[in-house]
This record gives structure tokens, C-alpha cells and sequence, in this order.
């Protein structure tokens, strides 16, 4: 089989992530779809090498050039398959942008996915990372994907259950799904459609909105304003969205905290853990608005570091770190990046 792409070499990677990190990929591959994935599988000299899937660089911080190949996934087209169980059912190929297929969706008259308008990023990365806003996460729409495997050659479909969905994370994120590469998603969403207003700002924003009987469409655009409210526009300055996970500790290790931290923000579990809010915590220490050289804390926002022009990876990460360290030292909590560092 031909790829049906050219693999390119000592290929720029900053406009390929949305931290404007300057990096290069020693070769570099288009993947439209499985084929370009099984000319890389089949040929030693490429196989051999280190790889890194690469969508829509929004959750990604270079830290040195990459020794490999870097397989971009750009397979582009939508389409709406029909009604099984009380569902319609959408499927996307993984390089689609994100909120252009929410926003497609919308068009189509169909609800459930509003509450995930704006997030930047690509179709196929959604299940990777399980991204989630507003009291939806990628989960709650997932129906199934189709995945190939660069161990074996084999194309596979993976259903909910298969993917391991949990807080930011998956199957592939682990190295028993690591070989696999998506290639499209398809999305289940409710025929009967309710609004989704369970988390607390959003419903907040939609009653001053005067929004009575909202539609999905009322709902998606008072997303996009929260958002572009509070986030900055990766377009205009270099970042990843919210850098640390929100940390999850234990009942007891959230009541010491509130004894001392009346105001400290948290989000009881199903299973009685305790998630506090990471942005949150950063601000009590003093991070937000705060710079170390080029990279820096958005000064709405604190759980968003940002590139302030000419940053490298390196600065990106003497910020996370020191951060992390304040954290730790005044809570007990160690936060966690969600960005993969390459």
C-alpha cells in the first residue's frame, strides 16, 4: 500500500502547536487516513523510528526538536448516519477541527455537544484526552472509533467501554493503546435533547442571558463567551488552555484544608473523593498575571500559562515547575500537567 502523502524532513512544527513553541520533526507525514499509517508500518527504515501523532498541537509543549516522525492527522468529513436507540449518531474523521464539528452538529438541529464548543483541537484527539467543559465530557457523547494499530496492521473499532474513559484520560493514553492511532469518531447524541446546565456558571450565564427555554444553539454561543471571556486566543498568544489537571484528593485531605481554607473550591466525587479546582489554587499562590522570562501565568485565568513571545519549551516548564512546587508547599497537592511534554 502507497502513501498517498510525501513525507517531508526537517519540518517546522510552530505553527503545528498551539503554544507557538519553535521545534522541528526530522521527517514529517499528512495522514489523510490508513493508508499513509500502514506505508510507515510496512517500511523498516520508518517503523523503526520514534513517532509522534500529532493533531491539532493543543495539548502538546515542545521541549526539543523531534527525532522521528511526526504523523499529522488532517483526514477531513462529517456525516450524519441516522437514529439507532434514541440517538442520532454523527461520525468526523480525526483531523476535523473540534469546534467547527460542534458547531456543524448544531447546524445539523442536533444538541449535546454545546457544552464542548471552543475547545481548540482536533475530532480524533477528543477521546484521546477525554476533554470535557461545562459538566460534559467527550464520554458522554462517544458512541465508538475507529482506531488503526501500528503494531499490527489492523484496523479496529473500539466502543466506550474499550477506550477506558476517566478524568482527562483513556486507553491511549497508557501503553497498552499507545500502537493505536484514530482515525474517526463517531458521537451518539440524544434525539430527545435536554439542556445540560448542571455546572454552576454556565446555568448562571444562561439565566442572565434571558434565556428561559434555551436551545443547544443558546447554550453553545454562551459557552464561546465564557470562553473567550476568560481564555486566551491560542491564534493571539501561545498556550495550551488549562495546563494542570484539577487534582483529586481524598475527603479527609480536602477537610484539613477547609479548616484552614474556608474559600477553598471543591467538587465532591462519586466515590467521596474531593476535586479542588487547580486555578484556584494557583491564584492563592500568587501566580496569576505573574511572568518568569517569556513564559507566563494569563492574568484571567490561572490555570493557563502562556507564551509571552519567544518562549522555548524549557521556560514553559521552569514556570509549570515552580508552580507545582508552591502548590505542594502550601496545600499538600501535587498538580499534574495536562499537556504531554515531547
Amino acid at each position: 500500500m502507497q502513501a498517498n502523502q510525501p513525507i517531508l524532513h526537517d519540518f517546522s512544527l510552530a505553527s503545528l502547536n498551539t503554544f507557538r513553541i519553535p521545534a522541528r520533526a526530522r521527517h514529517y507525514l499528512r495522514v489523510l487516513g490508513a493508508a499513509e499509517l500502514d506505508a510507515v508500518r510496512r517500511d523498516p527504515a520508518l517503523a523503526s523510528l520514534p513517532r509522534l501523532v500529532l493533531g491539532g498541537g493543543s495539548n502538546m509543549l515542545f521541549t526539543r526538536d523531534f527525532d522521528g516522525i511526526v504523523l499529522h492527522m488532517a483526514g477531513q468529513g462529517k456525516e450524519v448516519l441516522g437514529e439507532q436507540d434514541g440517538r442520532i449518531l454523527v461520525r468526523a474523521q480525526a483531523g476535523e477541527n473540534w469546534h467547527a464539528f460542534v458547531q456543524w452538529t448544531l447546524a445539523q438541529g442536533l444538541g449535546g455537544m454545546e457544552n464542548l464548543s471552543l475547545i481548540p483541537g482536533t475530532v480524533g484527539a477528543a477521546p484521546i484526552q477525554n476533554v470535557g467543559a461545562y459538566g460534559t465530557e467527550t464520554k458522554d457523547v462517544f458512541h465508538s472509533l475507529t482506531a488503526y494499530d501500528m503494531t499490527s496492521g489492523e484496523t479496529r473499532t473500539l466502543d466506550a467501554a474499550a477506550c477506558r474513559f476517566a478524568y482527562r484520560d483513556s486507553l491511549f493514553k497508557h501503553p497498552e493503546g499507545r500502537e493505536l492511532v484514530v482515525l474517526d469518531v463517531t458521537f451518539a447524541l440524544p434525539a430527545a435533547w435536554q439542556p445540560n446546565l448542571r455546572y454552576a456558571e454556565l446555568a448562571r450565564a444562561v439565566e442572565e442571558a434571558g434565556f428561559t427555554s434555551p436551545t443547544p444553539q443558546d447554550i453553545g454561543r454562551t459557552v464561546e463567551a465564557i470562553r473567550r471571556r476568560k481564555l486566551p486566543d491560542p491564534a493571539e498568544i501561545g498556550n495550551a488552555g488549562s495546563f494542570f489537571k484539577n487534582p483529586v484528593v481524598s475527603a479527609d485531605h480536602c477537610a484539613r484544608l477547609l479548616a484552614q481554607y474556608p474559600e477553598l473550591v471543591h467538587h465532591t466525587q462519586a466515590d467521596g473523593s474531593e476535586k479542588l479546582a487547580a486555578g484556584w489554587l494557583i491564584d492563592q499562590c500568587g501566580w496569576k498575571g505573574r511572568a518568569m522570562g517569556a513564559a507566563g501565568v494569563y492574568p484571567k485565568q490561572a490555570l493557563v500559562l502562556v507564551n509571552l513571545g519567544g518562549a522555548q519549551g524549557e521556560d514553559v516548564v521552569r514556570l509549570a515547575r515552580a508552580i507545582q512546587a508552591d502548590v505542594a508547599a502550601k496545600y499538600g497537592v501535587e498538580l499534574e500537567p495536562e499537556p504531554v511534554f515531547v
